[in-house]
């Protein structure tokens, strides 16, 4: 999508990620596994770093913290459900507020986006079993300095994600450089 705006990755990418999501025998084993905390694996990176896909494995009741993401995504569910909570600043400081809700179900996609729905806390809609999201973002987004958030102020605080993998399928990974910057 060689030029391509924002609201066209986003309208497109929804689509070609539908189509990804409708099958369900093609994500690597070792790209689907739990862990303690939930895990973010790419499954690639254009090498202009104009986009990423990554799998999120959520073991039973796993969440994120509340944070941001500064670019474009998508968010498409493989297996399981997710629940994704917008969360907004308070005035003055106060607690963050929660926002939007989306349940997530397997072969559906929501968007994020720094200009509409960009903060939020994610978390495995089960206690009992293993979810997955396959995730599209307008950038490497493993080495893409964001914030976490404190839900009971809204302060912020630098976060590089990183990925999981021991190796990752580009040549590269900045998220570590990052991470030490």
């Amino acid at each position: 999508m060689r030029g391509a705006t924002e609201p066209r990755w986003l309208t497109e990418g929804a689509g070609l990620l539908r189509g990804l999501i409708a099958q369900d025998d093609w994500l690597p084993e070792e790209c689907a596994v739990a862990g303690p905390t939930y895990r973010q694996y790419l499954l690639h990176c254009d090498p202009t770093e104009r986009f990423c896909l990554v799998s999120f494995v959520w073991g039973p009741g796993q969440r994120t913290p509340v944070h941001n993401h500064t670019v474009w995504g998508l968010v498409g569910m493989l297996r399981g459900e997710e629940i994704s909570t917008e969360m907004r600043p308070s005035p003055a400081g106060g607690p963050m507020l929660p926002g939007q809700v989306d349940r997530l179900h397997p072969g559906e996609v929501v968007a994020v986006s720094a200009n509409t729905y960009d903060i939020h806390v994610v978390e495995n809609a089960y206690r009992d079993r293993t979810s997955i999201s396959i995730h599209v973002y307008g950038g490497n987004i493993g080495a893409i300095a964001r914030s976490v958030f404190a839900p009971e102020t809204g302060a912020q605080r630098r976060f590089i994600s990183g990925y999981t993998n021991s190796t990752v399928p580009n040549l590269w990974d900045r998220s570590q450089e990052m991470l030490a910057a």
